[in-house]
């Protein structure tokens, strides 16, 4: 596992530490949820992602990745 420093606000990390500490989880585990949550993923995930999504569907590659980023971008609001 990678180690990561982050610069946060300071209330930012107060309420960080609040929340963890009520839901008895670790900042690290809020912080991967969020960033997944976000979509965050490598390269390798989306693609296969893709390929799993296009598989079932009948669209082409150029197709299956125009509809995931779509979808990417309305749920991310942008």
């Amino acid at each position: 596992m990678t180690r990561l420093t982050v610069t946060l606000d300071d209330e930012l990390h107060q309420a960080l530490k609040e929340t963890a500490a009520r839901q008895g989880r670790t900042i690290g585990s809020i912080v991967e949820e969020s960033l997944r949550m976000r979509g965050i993923r490598t390269m390798a995930s989306a693609r296969d992602l893709v390929a799993k999504a296009r598989s079932g569907s009948g669209l082409d590659e150029d197709q299956a990745l125009s509809v995931a980023l779509e979808e990417t971008r309305r749920l991310r609001g942008k």
